[in-house]
């Protein structure tokens, strides 16, 4: 099955997310705030009427790819969608993350959100596509991790986005940017993000707040603009998708309170948000002595997310 599987989405992901791109692009012109979320922190709580049309699509599109396909089980952030279709329990999981970056698209703050999902085991992820229907411009630009590859670059809408990703330059340890500073970015602290950014620049990293990145952290980990992360209580939609990329890289993902590789098993729901988290901090990094000096770092901090 984890050949086939990866297959059939390969194949069959690309244009879909294209038009789910398309979809957000044209939405984005109009009124789509929603209420529904009330956790109390503003990143958390943005939702839109597209948030809940391309998770429809995705949705959708994935149930008529087949038995393979629907013997996944599903994690979506959202609630809408023929979910019912697939499998409750399972070895693979299809994670869905319709609009990542739903603040700054809602708030037209920046261009940075995309369309993402994954698939992946309990051990590890093994398949994350991420389309970005208007960075770096119009035409967007794509971000796919396999087991044996990792594609960047631009999308161009003259040609079938299979064939598009099959073209693109891939991404190695060897020809990611070098830069003189190690950049990392915090995230999900809330009311102590810029506190913490402040540790870890004390500590000596070249440390930005994520939702203060220029770019979309994904791409930013896989070009080399990025080395790595540290994130509270990440949620299990996007944040898979770093570990994915640290791991094919070089690195991992522990967490922070004691070094242990990342588990899937162990996951919390986050009832104030309505979405699925890992516990504690995680510390997740394109290097593995990098990922172990943040993991350090963060080690003795406050690991309850709703707790200062």
């Amino acid at each position: 099955m984890p050949n086939d599987l990866v297959s059939i989405l390969s194949a069959n992901l690309p244009p879909v997310m294209r038009w789910a791109g398309a979809v957000a692009k044209q939405l984005r012109r109009h009124d789509i705030a929603i209420a529904g979320k009330k956790s109390g922190f503003a990143d958390t709580d943005a939702l839109t009427i597209a948030d809940l049309s391309v998770q429809e699509l995705l949705v959708a599109a994935l149930r008529d790819m087949g038995p393979v396909v629907r013997a996944c089980r599903i994690e979506a952030e959202e609630v809408s969608g023929d979910l019912g279709r697939f499998a409750e329990t399972g070895e693979w999981t299809i994670a869905i993350d319709p609009i990542d970056g739903t603040r700054e698209y809602r708030d037209r703050t920046g261009n940075g959100y995309s369309v993402m999902l994954h698939a992946r085991t309990v051990e590890t992820v093994r398949y994350s596509p991420l389309y970005l229907p208007e960075e770096p411009g119009p035409e967007g630009s794509w971000l796919e991790v396999r087991d044996d590859r990792i594609a960047l670059g631009p999308d161009d809408l003259s040609w079938p986005a299979r064939d598009v990703l099959d073209a693109l330059p891939r991404v190695t340890r060897e020809n990611r940017r070098a830069t003189r500073r190690v950049r990392i970015s915090v995230a999900g602290f809330l009311a102590r993000d810029d506190e913490r950014a402040q540790n870890a620049a004390a500590a000596g990293f070249d440390t930005v707040v994520e939702s203060r990145l220029e770019r979309a952290l994904y791409p930013m980990m896989a070009s080399g603009d990025i080395a790595g992360t540290l994130f509270h209580t990440p949620n299990v939609y996007d944040f898979p998708v770093c570990i994915h990329l640290a791991r094919r890289l070089g690195g991992d993902a522990v967490r922070a309170h004691d070094g242990l590789p990342v588990d899937f098993r162990r996951t919390w729901r986050d009832e104030r948000a309505s979405m699925l988290r890992l516990p504690g901090i995680v510390a997740c990094a394109v290097n593995r002595e990098i990922m172990t000096m943040l993991a350090r770092l963060a080690r003795d901090w406050n690991r309850e997310r709703y707790v200062w």
